[in-house]
């Protein structure tokens, strides 16, 4: 339905996560029998949850703590990690340095090259770990990047930036990054995003993505829909993607899994994400509260350093347990930010869907309430869901 904004200028209204809830069916089943798989190209994991590319979330320890656990991360090859030899001094600045100074230094530290042998470094210490490796670049980096990590082992590789088209128009000078060519051309999977409408999704997948990210600005990170004003609400912008990953299935026979990438935070998030349609989701702020997190408590988004424009920020998250703990339990906390798959498996259970394609097709209502209804115990004493 198009609300009227005023003359000449209607809207389509969209729902964020919070505003939404899920229905009950007729029937349950035991959580243990739910199965949560996700399959990426030939990567499929009990987890389905990504570590997002962010150098406060992912490093190789990481990388190789998630694949051990059922999951898997994706290591930054525009960050720290790639810049650096020696990261633990780095890390150390930015979680030390003050709210006012943040913004300076992180321009100056992400002012150091991008050193091409320790991408080919980062991505040999986690494959000879027997961990998943998955790397991320933005467009103007993939070629570079991605060929150069797939010589060192790499399982997939993620190229992310804000898409709203396949269609670029660079300055003299600058070629565009060729998305249908890449992805022929690399011989590993190759995850496109992100983006938040149909149209876009559907020239991704006709471009050859093997996963689709959506989401534009939602990341507790990320102040992109301040500054820039561009953004879709995740359930709608899923919902959306997801049709389109539905329709090409139609017209091809392939199903390309659809990733929802931010503002996710609890085990209830992921499992309206999947119920709005996706197949999987990427999360970076939960994971940074892990103690094995490289951020030591904070975290960052990856347009943060822009020399120009930064369109993020940190945030202290702070170490509330495990990367086990968070993943898989026993939770230590009663704010559904601990054992993720097992929320998911129990909410699968409880709405009787066995598998991730029928969880997305469980019923969906809009319950802008169901947070805060009946909760103001909990909210006057900061408990559960009043945190």
């Amino acid at each position: 339905m198009n609300i009227q904004i005023g003359r000449g200028k209607s809207a389509r209204r969209a729902y964020g996560i919070d505003e939404i809830a899920l229905v009950p069916s007729g029937k349950t089943l035991d959580p243990s029998l739910a199965d949560t798989y996700l399959t990426i190209g030939n990567i499929r994991r009990e987890i389905p949850i990504i570590a997002s590319a962010m150098d406060g979330v992912v490093d190789v320890k990481m990388a190789v703590l998630l694949s051990e656990l059922g999951a898997f991360g994706v290591i930054n090859l525009d960050g720290i990690q790639t810049r650096y030899e020696d990261t633990a001094p780095i890390l150390d600045k930015i979680a030390s340095v003050g709210k006012e100074e943040f913004v300076g230094l992180m321009q100056k530290l992400y002012a150091e090259p991008v050193k091409l042998e320790l991408i080919e470094q980062r991505i040999k210490e986690i494959k000879n770990s027997g961990a998943i490796a998955a790397a991320s670049s933005t467009p103007i980096n993939a070629e570079k990047y991605g060929f150069l990590a797939t010589q060192a082992g790499c399982d997939l590789f993620f190229v992310q930036s804000t898409v709203v088209s396949t269609t670029h128009l660079s300055p003299d000078g600058f070629k565009s990054l060729n998305l249908a060519e890449f992805c022929q051309k690399m011989p590993i999977p190759v995850i496109l995003g992100n983006c938040v409408t149909y149209d876009v999704t559907l020239e991704l997948l006709q471009a050859g993505a093997a996963g689709i990210l959506v989401g534009i600005g939602p990341g507790a990170a990320c102040t992109s829909r301040g500054v820039l004003g561009v953004g879709i609400p995740q359930a709608t912008a899923v919902a959306d993607c997801a049709a389109a990953r539905d329709d090409f299935y139609t017209q091809t026979g392939k199903y390309i899994p659809i990733i929802a990438d931010g503002g996710l935070i609890t085990g209830g998030d992921i499992c309206k994400s999947i119920a709005c349609g996706a197949d999987g989701v990427m999360i970076g702020s939960p994971l940074a509260r892990a103690a094995e997190a490289p951020g030591r408590g904070f975290h960052w988004g990856m347009a943060t350093p822009s020399p120009v424009l930064p369109r993020g920020t940190r945030i202290k998250v702070g170490t509330t347990g495990t990367i086990a703990q968070i993943l898989r339990g026993p939770a230590g906390l009663d704010d559904g930010t601990h054992n993720l798959l097992g929320a998911l498996k129990t909410s699968m259970g409880t709405l009787g869907a066995e598998t991730i394609r029928e969880m997305q097709q469980v019923e969906v209502v809009i319950a802008p309430s169901l947070l805060t209804e009946g909760k103001v115990y909990q909210k006057a004493q900061q408990l559960g869901m009043g945190k």
